[in-house]
């Protein structure tokens, strides 16, 4: 059984430090890595990353993360990456890690995602060049995140855990205005996950919608928003079976 807790958008600036601590010193006994799903810090600066990784350094449990809008605010995203590696922090942008849990390789594919809509309400690359910047900018997140988890098949992972901070699914905005739907995730994403295969799918972004989703392909969809989960941190308990498929259960 591998435990997964993961949490999004706790967006930590120089104030609020320590807010977390003392429930990720706990991680030792509930989970056996830490997810991040972005939006860790308000504008994205360095000064609110060194809160953040002040507050996440030297955990009993790996930690990987994905960043999200507001970590690109201040166009600082690459010195926001360094601060968290710095502090052992694995940053992910179409690119995976693999972590070992009592032998069994679990594997994380990552990207931030972006917007777009989801299928029947979907924006698309026509027209003019802005639109389809909009729109190239989705899709190569989502190749970057297929390719990620297609990386980790083939190198034979018994797990795989897609990371993103826009969501993958509709269903995990329920509560959301639908006018800002097409804003929140894109149907690019759900199908990358799909296409390449996972087991579980985490995101964060939607601070007023729902916990539990399902890709069209089955793939569990979890929004681990802080706001939505209302707590430091969600815990999902993946049931290894072989060949390498796992069942989640919370």
């Amino acid at each position: 059984m591998i435990r997964v807790a993961a949490v999004g958008d706790i967006h930590l600036a120089p104030g609020s430090e320590g807010l977390l601590r003392p429930a990720f010193d706990t991680l030792g006994d509930h989970a056996d890595l830490l997810l991040l799903a972005g939006d860790l810090t308000r504008h994205g600066t360095e000064d609110e990353a060194r809160v953040v990784a002040r507050e996440v350094e030297g955990l009993p449990v790996p930690v990987v993360a994905v960043l999200g809008n507001h970590d690109y605010q201040s166009d600082c995203q690459d010195q926001v990456t360094r601060v968290l590696t710095d502090s052992g922090v694995t940053v992910l942008e179409g690119s995976a890690a693999q972590v070992r849990v009592d032998g069994t390789a679990v594997g994380v594919a990552g990207a931030k995602g972006f917007c777009g809509g989801f299928a029947g309400r979907c924006a698309s690359d026509f027209g003019e060049p802005e639109m389809k910047a909009f729109i190239r900018t989705t899709r190569e997140s989502a190749d970057g995140l297929r390719r990620s988890l297609a990386g980790l098949a083939e190198d034979g992972c018994d797990v795989r855990i897609a990371l993103t901070h826009f969501s993958p699914v509709p269903d995990t905005l329920a509560g959301e205005p639908l006018e800002i739907y097409p804003f929140l995730g894109s149907y690019l994403l759900a199908e990358a996950v799909d296409d390449a295969g996972a087991d579980l799918a985490v995101h964060g972004h939607a601070h007023h919608g729902t916990e539990h989703g399902m890709t069209a392909g089955g793939v569990r969809v979890r929004n681990v928003a802080m706001p939505v989960i209302g707590r430091a941190f969600a815990v999902y308990h993946l049931d290894t079976k072989p060949p390498g498929t796992a069942a989640e259960r919370k």
